[in-house]
């Protein structure tokens, strides 16, 4: 069954195509006042596929963030059709809000072939049903937040996407450096349809969510929940490697090798329960301490 948070984010997914390779998508609100980076990279995703054909699959895109999105303002996604292989097919993506370039996103697809097969061992991690739920952590680290109605705006960016933190997430380890390494387990609240595409999309909005985590344990910063780090994503790139179902539980397995400059890189590995590594990620932020 498919809650109605999960409905309104597939809602968002679904956008409305206004001539034949132009798109415009709304937006759904946000923790912050801005357009969630997630959101924009699954829209402009969706939009990339629906110019390409059906048996070819996204396994990379690249991206940048280039304006903070309105979330008042609709997005106009405009996809320009760089190449039509017989493997491979790429697309590059512009969205724009108000007359302006806000995101830039490069993808290609690939029709599935056989080939050499290795990975990574899956890290260890504990079963999902015994970390606490977001409506369990939350509340608890209520004093923490800068806001009172943080913990709300929370519960309600999370309540499509049920996400478990396998360690203490930063805003409840403020002061205490530790080890630049996180773990997310996740999956939608609710199945999902049997279309590979929109798993792919729905795992590109979630990898945003928490990937910088790493960068503010290694300092022992909260981050902006708790007002002691200002934050934006600058790129994002993500491989898909093998296929998945975002409505089955993953691992996001997450660390951070370097921060400096206010910048952080971080990157992330997505495992399934059974321990195939469907999916990488990096991105670079700004993360910054407040000014003044």
């Amino acid at each position: 069954m498919t809650n109605e948070a999960l409905r309104d984010l597939l809602d968002l997914l679904d956008l409305e195509r206004v001539e034949q390779d132009i798109f415009r998508g709304t937006s759904r609100p946000s923790v912050v006042p801005r357009v969630f980076g997630g959101q924009v990279a699954a829209q402009a995703l969706v939009a990339a596929g629906r110019t390409v054909c059906a048996d070819r699959l996204p396994h990379s895109l690249h991206a940048y963030f280039l304006r903070p999105g309105d979330p008042g303002a609709p997005i106009v996604y405009t996809v320009d059709r760089i190449r039509d292989g017989r493997s491979f097919t790429t697309r590059r993506v512009v969205a724009v809000q108000h007359g302006q370039p806000v995101f830039h996103l490069s993808a290609s697809f690939q029709t599935h072939e056989e080939g050499l097969e290795h990975q990574e061992p899956m890290p260890a991690a504990p079963d999902p049903l015994t970390l606490p739920t977001a409506e369990e952590l939350l509340p608890r680290h209520a004093h923490r937040f800068a806001h009172p109605q943080v913990v709300e705006r929370l519960l309600e960016a999370r309540a499509a996407v049920d996400v478990r933190y396998v360690d203490e997430p930063p805003f409840a380890s403020v002061g205490e450096p530790r080890e630049p390494k996180s773990q997310v387990w996740f999956r939608t609240n609710g199945k999902l349809a049997d279309d590979p595409l929109l798993h792919v999309c729905l795992v590109t909005y979630v990898s945003d969510m928490t990937l910088l985590d790493s960068v503010l344990l290694a300092h022992g910063r909260g981050g902006w929940t708790v007002g002691d780090v200002v934050g934006a994503s600058l790129d994002h790139a993500m491989w898909f490697h093998r296929p998945f179902r975002a409505d089955e539980w993953l691992l996001y397995d997450q660390e951070s090798p370097t921060s400096q400059s206010g910048r952080g890189l971080a990157r992330g590995r997505i495992f399934t329960a059974d321990g195939r590594l469907v999916a990488s990620v990096i991105q670079e932020g700004v993360v910054r301490a407040p000014r003044g």
